[in-house]
This record gives C-alpha cells, sequence and structure tokens, in this order.
C-alpha cells in the first residue's frame, strides 16, 4: 500500500465544513480518522486521499473541491523540504531537488521534469494500483505544484500551460480563476509547461545553516525509506510507456541491475514483468478512457501501442469490447473485468 503525509489533506476539514460537509464523517468513510491530521508528517493510504477527495467533490457538487484545498498550500506546507528548495539558486535546480525527495511526501505520485526548446514541462502521474478515477488526486497533485511554482518565482508569474488528461467541469470558472486562462484538457498528460528562462532566474536565497540541516535530514530519511521494487518497477513502466516499448531490459538500466535481478525482484512477489506491464497498462489506460474524451489513436501513444489497430486489439482481447463500447456503456460505473492476464 501506497502512502502520503497526512499534510497533503492540510485544511480539509475546514474546507469541508465552509461546503457544508461533515467532515469527520466523510473522512470516517474512507477509514481515516480527524486525528490523524494533527501530526503533518503521519503516514495515510494514498488510496484513502483520493476517495476522501472524489466523494468530497461529489458530497458537495463542487468540481474544483482538491484545487480550493491546492489555494491554501504554501511552501511551508512541504516541511523541511521547504527550506532546502529555497536555498536552491534557481527554481530549475529547486524543481529537481523536489523530484529527488517526492517519495517523501507522496509515494504514489511520479514527477518528471522534461527539456524542450525554450520550456520546461512538469509531468505528473499516479499510481494507486486502482482504475478509479483520479481527477480530484490530480488536480490537487497540480494545484499544489502551481502554488509551488507562485511562491518561488513570485505572485505575477505565469505557466505557458496547464494540462490534464482528464475532460473539462460542466463550469470552468473555478478552474480558470485558480489556474490561468491557459488551461487545457483532454490533454496527452498531466503538468504543467513552462518558460525556461522563467526557471532559470535566480532566487533569493534562504538561510544556508538551517538548509544544510534540512538536507542532511532528508537525505538521511530518503535512505530509511525503502520503497519496494515491485512499486519502483510500475513507476518506471508508467513513465517509459509514452516513449514507445517498455521492456525489462528498458527497467533494468534505469536502475542499474541486469534484467534477471528485475525477474528477480518480482519472482520473490510472485509476479512476472509482463504481468505487471498489463496491470499498469490497465490502470493506465482505463482511467484515461473513462475520465478523458482522448480519441484512441493519442490513448495507443501513450500507452506505448504502436498504431491504434495493435491498442484496439489488445484492448478488446483483454476486455470482450471495444474501447467506444466500454466508454458508452461502463461510463461512470465499473471497471471491466480483464478476459485475461499477461503472462
Amino acid at each position: 500500500m501506497l502512502h502520503v503525509r497526512s499534510a497533503s489533506l492540510n485544511g480539509y476539514v475546514d474546507l469541508a465544513q465552509s461546503l457544508g460537509l461533515d467532515a469527520a464523517a466523510m473522512m470516517r468513510q474512507v477509514g481515516l480518522t480527524p486525528r490523524c491530521l494533527d501530526d503533518p508528517e503521519t503516514p495515510i493510504a494514498a488510496e484513502a486521499v483520493r476517495d476522501l477527495l472524489e466523494h468530497s467533490a461529489q458530497a458537495s457538487g463542487v468540481e474544483d473541491f482538491a484545487l480550493k484545498l491546492a489555494a491554501g498550500r504554501s511552501l511551508s506546507n512541504l516541511g523541511p523540504i521547504s527550506l532546502v528548495l529555497k536555498e536552491e539558486p534557481t527554481t530549475r535546480q529547486a524543481l529537481d531537488t523536489l523530484c529527488r525527495y517526492l517519495r517523501l511526501l507522496n509515494a504514489s505520485l511520479i514527477t518528471h521534469i522534461e527539456e524542450g526548446p525554450g520550456t520546461v514541462t512538469i509531468r505528473e502521474e499516479m499510481l494507486v494500483q486502482q482504475t478509479v478515477s483520479m481527477r480530484q488526486s490530480m488536480e490537487l497533485a497540480i494545484g499544489v505544484m502551481y502554488r509551488i511554482l507562485r511562491e518561488l518565482m513570485g505572485p505575477t508569474w505565469k505557466p505557458l500551460r496547464v494540462c490534464f488528461v482528464h475532460r473539462p467541469p460542466k463550469d470552468v470558472t473555478g478552474h480558470r480563476a485558480f489556474l490561468g486562462a491557459q488551461l487545457m484538457f483532454n490533454q496527452e498528460f498531466n503538468g504543467i509547461v513552462c518558460a525556461a528562462a522563467d526557471l532559470q532566474a535566480p532566487q533569493s536565497r534562504a538561510d544556508p545553516g538551517m538548509a544544510k540541516f534540512a538536507r542532511q535530514y532528508l537525505d538521511l530519511a530518503l535512505r530509511q525509506h525503502h520503497q519496494g521494487p515491485l512499486t519502483t518497477v510500475r513507476q518506471l513502466i508508467a513513465a517509459l510507456l509514452p516513449g514507445g516499448r517498455c521492456t525489462a531490459q528498458q527497467v533494468a538500466q534505469h536502475l542499474g541491475v541486469d534484467r534477471r535481478t528485475i525477474h528477480r525482484y518480482l519472482s520473490a512477489q510472485n509476479k512476472n514483468f509482463s504481468g505487471v506491464l498489463q496491470e499498469v497498462r490497465t490502470e493506465l489506460a482505463l482511467r484515461q478512457i473513462r475520465d478523458s474524451d482522448l480519441p484512441i489513436g493519442e490513448l495507443a501513444s501513450l500507452l506505448g501501442f504502436s498504431s491504434p489497430s495493435a491498442f484496439g486489439h489488445w484492448f478488446r482481447t483483454a476486455f470482450d469490447q471495444s474501447v467506444s463500447q466500454w466508454r458508452r456503456s461502463q461510463h461512470g460505473g465499473d471497471a471491466p473485468v480483464l478476459a485475461q492476464t499477461g503472462s
């Protein structure tokens, strides 16, 4: 089970109550108690947080529930990491540092920084080993990242684009008020596109003594943080899929081990690589089909298929129906059951 810091729900009780919800009852419904929020370092299940956000948005009828939660965030909510980020010479270097320590905050969130001609793209994805909707969790993650960037670069900074894979809400007013006019839905990735020059501007440095102490603390926590090989392999598969073929050899190279080591890791948990690849691909496919209106061709590319026909064949073999049939018949319902699994 993947965990996040209880600080991820900072402000939840006040927001829920302001919208007429019984915060304690909503938390108990997903297996959490308000007491877990007393200490921001308390680990809580990522799946429980996901369910709480989705249920709260539905119960309140507020589609931008997660963004309202993100609006109250600041760098200080990151704990010791905030000191280290402020100590970096530029925002670009602060982003690299944030990625280094991110798993201490949220083990289910995958963040990648991509360089382009004059741009830097911060891509985010989540893996929670389920295929249910993640739109509120993703909007919280993107909203918090947006707040971090504005605090590092100043309140006048604006991104080039803010992108979500899922379809737009019925009313985008709240989303645009928070994230700006360059907000796009039904995109090929979740993330924020920034002008590279903006990220290279020098930051006003924090107290170097405190930052050094914080970095030592975080490095120790990182060494003591044991993320299982299966979780690491799943995250690498999710990151590599959009690039085309994702093989055990590619994953092994990223981990600095040989392919036999990967197979040994997975065998110890009664898994094999093709089966894990099938699990991750299924999770991402069903989530994106449910939450977005992306055409089959774009979905095929995102999931590492060579063509739309190859994706369509895989889906029909796995679920005994076409993508369009499932999208029409199962939208808003339970995920289909696999007709056969990878071996």
